[in-house]
């Protein structure tokens, strides 16, 4: 941990970041983070923003380096040549995303700083910035404590709050059930003080440039703060310690959508868009993140579901492979890796479109879509016996998701693959109906999570596979492999023995890939 001391006590000072712009002009917005020195509000929110771009925006790092050889081979949102021990999570995985998880957070700490040492007035004026702080802060918290379980949390990121003395700066270790309490207490008062916020005029403007997220629209943090509670209770709804209270602020959710407004449709989706591919904020990694060792190959569970069920999304996901004569085939994750090996080189094998995906340098940094709040809502109603509220929601998360792959294509300044034609409604329909609502609902909601999250959001779709076990995956593993089974978290990094072994001594026993977390029962 004293690694990441050193690196959070740096960054804070540091990058304090950004001028005021309109987003759209990403020419003056993104200023080098180490040469601004004022630390005001309204700045520190963007530099918090910023500092986890690439956890958001597709980035080379994230996918390559992390996403690759962990969360898109557990959920075979790729497939990949079997290799020895490829479901031991890689030690640079983890300790890079924890890094970056911990740079924010430091981040976090210090706006929160200043807003509490700002007076009277300016706190009351500039409110909105440390809410939709806590808001997005929250969420990537949420997807940490999902890959790790008990984290430093509370005491984390207090080196500069300590006047740099890291002999009182080790942070001892938050349990996964007490930070999620903690996020919902605080997400619901959020909620609630959200419905009755006023954003002044002096500072709206301010706001609107700063926030990288929604362009400074009040509805759009509403509608992802309930978003988020709702991704968040229903996580933890079948956990004994939850399970009351979830139910409880569901239905609250569900029932009041005036004052729990959520993300429905797609022009309410929580991104962070592409404006500029020469700025900061951009997509152009994401091409070299898969399209490298060839991670854009098709998985075949997923490319055998879109072709038996005539899915409207298959040909602006995927692609044919160069030798294929057009047609879809996915790799077979039971095959050996010498086999699978000759088929990738044999250029017979789909890969991820590349004018929707890898080269669309405009590709968004997806957030929360409307497509995964109503499949979240059709789980909740079919829990609850509502089954004709709970259709209505599978269906309209399934035409969201696929009008959501044509927008992104659209969007896309790369024509390598020739855009589909839109589908039919008549098309749309008739895949619907394929599916066949009526039987095994939940697995049918959890399979098309699966499709949606892809390789866009494969954390929260490895969380969900984990609580809901379906889809199911076939693996083949070697005698001498260390992990035979796929994951069901993440160790800690290395640097955590290493450098807060006093505090590490109490999560010792669970820190390993097999010790579920709270929320994962069945």
């Amino acid at each position: 941990m004293k690694k990441y001391l050193i690196i959070l006590g740096v960054f804070t000072v540091s990058s304090s970041i950004m001028t005021s712009c309109k987003k759209s002009s990403f020419d003056d917005f993104y200023r080098d983070p180490s040469k601004v020195t004022e630390v005001t509000v309204d700045k520190q929110f963007a530099g918090m923003l910023y500092s986890y771009r690439e956890l958001v925006v597709p980035s080379y790092w994230n996918y390559f380096v992390i996403l690759r050889t962990t969360a898109n081979r557990y959920i075979q949102a790729t497939g990949w040549a079997n290799e020895p021990n490829q479901l031991t999570p890689g030690a640079a995985a983890i300790s890079d995303r924890w890094g970056t998880y911990y740079s924010g957070l430091a981040q976090f700490k210090e706006l929160e700083n200043v807003y509490n040492n700002a007076p009277t007035e300016e706190q009351q004026e500039k409110r909105i910035f440390y809410l939709a702080a806590k808001i997005f802060f929250y969420d990537q918290t949420q997807q940490i404590v999902d890959l790790h379980g008990d984290i430093p949390w509370t005491q984390a990121g207090t080196l500069n709050a300590n006047g740099g003395d890291y002999s009182v700066s080790y942070p001892a270790y938050d349990s996964a059930e007490d930070i999620y309490t903690t996020m919902l207490d605080d997400l619901k008062a959020i909620s609630t003080e959200l419905n009755t916020l006023t954003i002044p005029s002096t500072i709206q403007n301010s706001f609107s440039t700063q926030d990288l997220i929604n362009n400074g629209d009040l509805m759009l943090w509403k509608r992802y703060c309930n978003s988020l509670r709702l991704r968040m209770l229903t996580r933890v709804s079948d956990a004994s310690s939850f399970s009351d209270r979830a139910q409880q602020e569901l239905a609250e959710i569900v029932n009041n959508p005036s004052a729990n407004p959520l993300v429905l449709a797609n022009d309410d989706n929580i991104q962070l868009d592409v404006f500029s591919h020469e700025t900061g904020i951009n997509s152009t990694g994401l091409r070299d993140g898969i399209e490298s060792w060839n991670a854009n190959i098709a998985g075949k569970v997923m490319i055998d579901h879109m072709l038996d069920n005539e899915d409207p999304r298959l040909p602006f996901i995927f692609e044919p492979g160069a030798e294929a004569d057009g047609d879809f085939q996915g790799l077979d994750q039971s095959l050996t890796s010498s086999v699978q090996t000759g088929l990738i080189n044999d250029g017979v094998l789909s890969i991820y479109n590349r004018s929707t995906y890898s080269r669309n340098q405009y590709f968004p940094g997806i957030v929360i879509t409307a497509s995964e709040v109503n499949f979240l809502l059709s789980e909740y109603h079919t829990k609850n016996g509502n089954n004709a509220a709970a259709k209505t929601a599978f269906e309209t998360g399934i035409k969201a998701s696929i009008a959501l792959v044509q927008d992104i294509r659209a969007v896309s300044n790369d024509n390598t693959t020739a855009a589909a034609d839109a589908p039919t409604t008549g098309a749309v329909n008739a895949y619907i109906s394929n599916i066949g609502w009526g039987t095994d609902n939940l697995q049918l909601i959890a399979t098309q999570k699966w499709l949606h999250f892809n390789i866009i959001q494969p954390l929260e779709s490895w969380a969900e596979i984990r609580r809901l076990d379906f889809p199911t995956f076939e693996f083949r593993v070697d005698p001498s492999d260390m992990q035979k089974t796929v994951p069901v978290k993440w160790n800690l990094p290395d640097s955590e023995p290493t450098y807060n072994g006093t505090n590490y001594q109490a999560v010792q026993a669970n820190d390993n890939v097999n010790t579920k977390l709270f929320w994962d029962v069945n």
